[in-house]
């Protein structure tokens, strides 16, 4: 920034100048004071093609014009000059440039919050900046975000701040009607108690259906005057409606979207908390339902946190040369937790590792491959099945039938060796155990096929759980996961991913099922997928469902995948033939 002398010509007020209203009323003390003193305070200005644009000074001046008007003349006025490209920072100036002078319009102050919001600030980045409450700010965004014929009407006190404010919960179509309702002088706009009930009450305006109105099998409605007609059935409107819905969810998926969203009845969608994003870096769509029926589509939306760590992500990539992560995949929230896949994991694991035991040959090669290579959990010690501290997880991998088939063959290993039935792994080291010698001449006892047998035990308890070996022994064996585990409580929990769970949905209970509770909560389509596989209320029992996590490979259901037992096979399996599925 420098100071410079510009001739008035040169200067006209900045379209980020956030005083669009006021400020040239009371001119006659300024004018005074600048024919007695000068303009002492500086204007702060910055380069445009035609001159300089006045981002704060805009009462010096409109005071100036007058004096030049008048007297016919006057000097060059100091100006503080601001670099050309940032309009985020010229914005703020002026801001902080009115703020202690002549008070501005309430709504140009709104306005400018949003304007900063625009050029790509934060929500909370605003709030700190100048003292006050993100709260607050996401308050000024709402109203800010209202149709201008609104803001105007306030401006003019035909409405006061707490219509204004209920007017923030109204979609853009309601704003509008309430709106006409204000301007007609037959009618009477409703405010308060009776603003809400208008505004979530039941009436379900025909012009809100995205079907075709010859599907609805109920009774359409006029009032008095017919210039509006109602549906006369909510339910029946709204199981038409999410079945458009569903269709326009599907249609987003294939156009490649990573997440399409659909909101609760009711609950608004706050752009202003969101941070604009393309397809290509993540954004998502949100889908949004009035009480009213209306439904409103936003595409290309992050929340501001999610943005601002893939923008942190593509910042330090940009710095790398080679093997640069994609930052949006980074980012992108996950379709399984990291409990939920520790859960499938365990499983998995139980179902591969039992296979083994069957199967002496192939772990005697990964013994050897894993004593080469150093892997794992070759230092050597077992796989301690840890839940991490999740107690429902543990109480479902100890009850399995997996878990109870795995602690007889070792009782019966340990037995084989000649050693004690205390519970615990075979490879503990212990007071019990014997010295490596003694257990070294116990094996030169064994026949050879005992000896296999521990070692298929040795390579089961030793074989880390969510790795890629899992991942190529549940090939080469084909293992049924089924043979081992059944979907317990724990399994249906751990599930969060509505998107993924509506796509189970529609495996057990078929497509319709799926588009009939697209939009219901998370846990009512659980429901549903338990009551198809159990048979409960009225449904035909669904024998036989293997959920894509619990296959060989693993398959997702979404198109974000990023699972890591999917990264682990898609990374190993080019050294797995089928010509070597059986080894001799």
């Amino acid at each position: 920034m420098k100071l410079q002398h510009i001739e008035l010509s040169k200067l006209k007020l900045s379209s980020v100048n956030v005083r669009k209203h006021g400020g040239k009323q009371d001119l006659d003390e300024l004018i005074a004071s600048i024919r007695s003193l000068g303009v002492i305070q500086p204007l702060l200005v910055r380069p445009n093609c035609e001159g300089f644009e006045v981002v704060a000074g805009q009462r010096r001046m409109m005071a100036c014009q007058v004096i030049e008007a008048e007297d016919g003349k006057i000097d060059p006025l100091p100006c503080a000059v601001l670099g050309s490209g940032d309009d985020a920072v010229a914005i703020e100036a002026s801001l902080a440039e009115n703020v202690s002078r002549l008070p501005m319009d309430e709504i140009d102050q709104y306005r400018a919050f949003a304007s900063l919001k625009a050029k790509g600030d934060t929500t909370e980045g605003i709030a700190a900046r100048f003292g006050v409450t993100e709260l607050l700010v996401r308050k000024w965004l709402a109203i800010a975000n209202l149709i201008p014929q609104l803001l105007t009407a306030y401006r003019k006190e035909e409405i006061d701040m707490a219509t204004l404010r209920l007017l923030t919960l109204a979609t853009k179509q309601q704003q509008k009607e309430w709106l006409a309702v204000l301007r007609d002088p037959e009618e009477c706009a409703p405010t308060g108690a009776r603003l809400k009930a208008w505004l979530f009450g039941a009436e379900i305006p025909v012009s809100a259906a995205l079907f075709p109105l010859d599907q609805y099998q109920g009774n359409i409605v006029s009032d008095l005057y017919g210039d509006r007609q109602y549906f006369d059935d909510a339910d029946k409107f709204w199981k038409l409606q999410d079945a458009a819905i569903a269709e326009r969810h599907a249609a987003y998926i294939e156009a490649g979207w990573p997440s399409v969203e659909v909101l609760e009845v009711g609950k608004g969608f706050y752009g202003y908390d969101m941070a604009r994003r393309d397809k290509k870096d993540g954004g998502r769509v949100y889908i949004s339902r009035a009480y009213n029926g209306e439904v409103e589509f936003y595409e290309g939306y992050l929340p501001e946190k999610d943005a601002a760590k893939i923008d942190r992500a593509r910042e330090k990539a940009e710095a790398l040369v080679q093997n640069r992560p994609d930052p949006v995949a980074a980012f992108t929230r996950p379709e399984l937790t990291k409990a939920a896949m520790r859960y499938l994991d365990l499983h998995r694991h139980n179902a591969v590792r039992n296979e083994l035991l069957g199967a002496p040959q192939i772990a005697l090669r990964l013994m050897l491959a894993s004593a080469i290579t150093g892997t794992e959990l070759w230092d050597v010690k077992p796989e301690t099945q840890s839940a991490n501290s999740n107690k429902a997880i543990a109480s479902s991998v100890e009850g399995s039938k997996a878990q109870a088939a795995f602690d007889a063959e070792r009782q019966a290993v340990r037995e084989l060796l000649g050693l004690s039935h205390k519970d615990g792994f075979l490879i503990r080291p212990s007071y019990e155990m014997p010295s490596a010698c003694d257990l070294f001449a116990r094996l030169l006892h064994l026949s050879d096929k005992q000896v296999m047998r521990v070692l298929g035990f040795f390579m089961a308890e030793t074989l880390a759980a969510g790795t890629p070996q899992v991942e190529a022994i549940g090939h080469l064996l084909e293992v049924d996961v089924m043979k081992w585990w059944s979907p317990d409580e724990a399994f249906f929990e751990l599930l969060r991913d509505k998107q993924a769970i509506n796509a189970i949905l529609a495996e057990v209970g078929g497509d319709f099922t799926a588009r009939v509770h697209l939009s219901d909560t998370a846990k009512v389509q659980k429901g549903q997928i338990v009551a198809h596989l159990t048979g409960d209320k009225g449904h035909r029992k669904v024998t036989g469902w293997k959920p894509r996590y619990m296959r060989f490979p693993m398959q997702p259901y979404t198109k974000r995948g990023d699972l890591p037992a999917v990264t682990n096979w898609n990374a190993v399996k080019k050294f797995f033939a089928k010509n070597i599925k059986k080894a001799a």
